[in-house]
């Protein structure tokens, strides 16, 4: 499955992906047709992808994962976003995401984001997305003040939000 938005396509980690982000980044040119930037993937991504591995290996998780973020025009991997799993047993995910430096500041993000949340809501057993941000990242704030997500914890350093569906 694909999300398609008028300057973006959101693609799911497959397993084959994950596995090339983590050992040569040119095998996702030749497997994608894309260009991969030098600053892509991020640390914290690196870290996270025996998780994203694990879900995209499971059919039950299909889609609850990560995706990878691509500029239509550019053919360019410009980001990452996705769950930790589908809904927990109170219908609750958490959520991610992340624009390149180049392409921040320009909508991607929320355009990112607010595809794969509608997405999301339109699934059986979602009841809630959580998302977490640091206090002073102001254009992560304005992304989820945009989608309807409401501030319920801070800390000096993070923001916790939430949305019912």
């Amino acid at each position: 499955m694909r999300l398609q938005t008028k300057r973006l396509e959101l693609i799911p980690y497959s397993p084959e992906i994950i596995e090339a982000a983590i050992n040569d980044k040119s095998r996702i040119e030749s497997l994608l047709n894309l260009k991969v930037p030098e600053d892509w993937p991020w640390e914290e991504v690196l870290d996270a992808f025996p998780v994203f591995a694990e879900l995209a290996s499971d059919p039950t998780q299909q889609n609850w994962g990560a995706w990878l973020i691509i500029h239509s025009l550019d053919k360019t991997i410009i980001g990452d976003l996705g769950f930790g799993g589908k809904p927990d047993e109170q219908g609750k995910v958490e959520m991610g995401y992340n624009i390149i430096p180049n392409y921040r500041n320009q909508g991607y993000g929320f355009e990112a984001v607010q595809a794969l949340v509608n997405w999301a809501i339109t699934q059986p057993n979602l009841k809630k997305i959580v998302a977490t941000c640091p206090a002073d990242n102001l254009p992560s704030i304005r992304i989820l003040e945009k989608l309807g997500m409401h501030c319920v914890e801070k800390t000096p350093a993070l923001l916790t939000w939430e949305k019912g569906v």
